[in-house]
């Protein structure tokens, strides 16, 4: 019988795979644990259609990454920390506190689990902050640290 899942399954494949698998399996186990449904014509029409759509909003995420990305490519995010009577700096720049900062300057409202620090910020100056906005589109924020 061939089945189409409805959800990733160890053994037997991917959510939205269509699979062989014996009647007996398929009637006692996939079937009333809706780990699958029935390959037929309705079922592989809906498959068909969700698929597209998938492709369509997997498309507009893209291009409102690359946008966004376009957006930050001009922007200039202060961020200031304390330092001490040496010119030394308490603490280091956190991801968390460019996402404010760039909230509060911009109104852009950014994920700080996506912002990619490969070093801390721990001195006054001008840095690149690589941004993840989707698996294929990286942007690049300038961050100027400065002294409260």
């Amino acid at each position: 019988m061939k089945i189409i899942l409805l959800q990733d399954e160890k053994k037997l494949g991917k959510k939205g795979q269509i699979v062989d698998v014996n009647d007996g399996y398929a009637r006692n186990f996939i079937l009333p644990k809706k780990i699958g449904v029935e390959a037929n014509g309705a079922n592989l029409n809906d498959l068909k259609l969700k698929k597209a759509n998938d492709e369509k909003v997997e498309a507009e995420k893209l291009e409102a990454a690359k946008a966004l990305k376009e957006t930050l490519a001009d922007k200039v995010i202060e961020v200031k920390i304390k330092a001490g009577g040496n010119g030394k700096t308490f603490g280091s720049v956190s991801g968390k506190e460019i996402v404010t900062a760039c909230a509060a300057a911009y109104g852009i409202e950014l994920d700080k689990k996506k912002i990619v620090l490969n070093e801390s910020i721990k001195n006054f100056g001008n840095y690149d902050v690589n941004i993840k906005l989707h698996p294929q589109v990286t942007g690049v924020l300038k961050v100027k640290v400065t002294e409260e």
